[in-house]
C-alpha cells in the first residue's frame, strides 16, 4: 500500500498518496472547514480529524473506510466542576492532538486540548473522560497559555515498552510525566530555560512547542521550545540546550526512528514576526545530538519567504521527510532532507502534517 500524507488545513483535510509515479493528491475532505489535526490509527486504519468549526465549536470526525464516509463522534466535554486557571468554567476550546494508544491497548485514544485537558478513550473514541490526575495537578492554575489565551496540551509521548509511562507538553505549563497511566504527574523541567519568566529556571511555566522521542531509544527526547532546542538522554530527568546551531525559535522537530542523535528542525523568527529565518526557508539537521548543525536549503526558496511551519507540520518516515507551512506550501524530501521538492503551493494554511500508518 502506498504511503499517505494527511494535512489538516484551514480549508479541510487534504490527503496525498505516494505511488510508483510519485506523490499525487488523492482526496479532500471536510472542504471549507478548518482541520486542526488529522491522523491515521496504525492499529486499525481509522482516519481521525479534529474540526475547528468556530461558531459551532470543536467537532471530531472518524472514518473507518479510508475517507469514503465519515461519522461525527461526540467531542469530549469537561466535567461541570472543571474550571480554567482564571476560575471560569472550562469548555472545549480547541483540539490540538489526536494520539492513538499502543497495540496493547486497542481501544485507547488520547486527545490533547485547550484549556489544558488530556482526554482518554478506551472504546475506540466513542466516549472520552478527562484525565483528572493531570487536570487536578496543583500547578495547573499557573499554566498561562502561549499563542492562545489558555494552555494547550499538544505533545504526548507514550513509552513503547510501558503504556502507563506518559509524557505531555503543555504550552506555558511545562513538561509532565506519569508512570501510572495518568493517575499522578510530576514536572520534568530541569535544565530548561524560560527567559520570559522572572525566574527562567522555575519548575512551572516553561513553553515547550513540541516533544518527541526516538522510537527505538525512548529515553532520548527532543524538544523544540519557545526559548531554544533541548535534548534529554535520560527520559526527561534533565534537559540540555543544543540550539547553538540553528536559530533558537521554531515549532517543529522530528527525530530519526533508529538514530537518537539525528534530528530535523525548521527554524523561524520569534514572536512578533513569526516567519522563515533570514527571509529564506531552511531545514536544520544534526547527526551528533545537537553538537553541530547543518542547514539544508536545496530546493527551498531563499528570498521573499514568509513561511512558518507549525509544530505538527513536519514529519518523517524512513528517508522521507515532509513539511508544510502557513502560506500553503508543501515540500517533500526522499533523501533525509538533503534535497527538497515543492509538491504544492496552493494549499490553505497548514496546521498539521502526519504520515499514515
Amino acid at each position: 500500500m502506498s504511503l499517505r500524507m494527511f494535512l489538516g488545513t484551514r480549508k479541510g483535510l487534504v490527503v496525498y498518496a505516494r505511488t510508483p509515479g510519485g506523490w499525487r493528491l488523492e482526496s479532500v475532505h471536510h472542504v471549507g472547514n478548518p482541520v486542526s489535526y488529522a491522523v491515521e490509527d496504525p492499529r486499525n486504519g481509522t482516519w481521525w480529524a479534529a474540526l475547528d468549526h468556530g461558531h459551532w465549536g470543536q467537532k471530531l470526525q472518524r472514518s473507518r473506510d479510508q475517507g469514503q464516509s465519515w461519522e461525527e463522534v461526540k467531542a469530549p466535554a469537561y466535567p461541570e466542576d472543571a474550571e480554567r486557571g482564571d476560575g471560569k468554567p472550562a469548555t472545549l476550546e480547541y483540539i490540538w492532538l489526536i494520539a492513538p494508544g499502543p497495540a496493547s491497548q486497542p481501544g485507547r485514544l488520547y486527545l490533547g486540548t485547550n484549556p489544558g485537558g488530556l482526554f482518554v478513550s478506551d472504546d475506540g473514541g466513542d466516549t472520552f473522560t478527562l484525565c483528572r490526575g493531570l487536570w487536578d495537578h496543583p500547578s495547573r492554575t499557573q499554566w498561562t497559555g502561549g499563542g492562545k489565551d489558555t494552555p494547550g496540551i499538544h505533545s504526548l509521548v507514550i513509552h513503547p515498552d510501558d503504556p502507563d509511562h506518559l509524557m505531555v507538553g503543555v504550552s506555558c505549563g511545562g513538561v509532565f510525566e506519569s508512570r501510572d497511566g495518568g493517575l499522578s504527574w510530576a514536572p520534568k523541567t530541569k535544565g530548561l530555560l524560560a527567559t520570559f519568566l522572572p525566574d527562567p529556571e522555575a519548575e512551572i511555566g516553561h513553553d515547550p512547542h513540541l516533544i518527541v522521542a526516538c522510537p527505538t531509544r525512548p529515553e532520548v527526547l527532543w524538544q523544540q521550545n519557545h526559548c531554544g532546542v533541548f535534548r534529554s538522554v535520560n527520559g526527561g530527568e534533565r534537559w540540555t540546550e543544543v540550539s547553538a546551531g540553528p536559530p533558537r525559535f521554531g515549532f517543529a522537530v522530528a527525530v530519526d526512528e533508529v538514530n537518537p542523535d539525528r534530528a530535523w528542525l525548521v527554524p523561524a523568527v520569534s514572536d512578533e514576526r513569526r516567519n522563515a529565518a533570514s527571509g529564506g526557508l531552511s531545514v536544520s539537521t544534526t547527526e551528533d545530538g545537537g553538537v553541530s548543525w547543518r542547514e539544508l536549503r536545496e530546493g527551498l526558496p531563499q528570498e521573499g519567504c514568509f513561511d512558518l511551519v507549525y509544530r505538527h507540520s513536519l514529519d518523517k518516515r524512513g528517508p522521507t521527510l515532509a513539511f508544510a507551512s502557513t502560506t500553503g506550501n508543501l515540500y517533500v524530501s526522499e533523501d533525509f532532507g538533503e534535497r527538497w521538492a515543492l509538491l504544492s503551493h496552493t494549499l490553505a494554511p497548514v496546521y498539521s502534517l502526519r504520515f499514515g500508518a
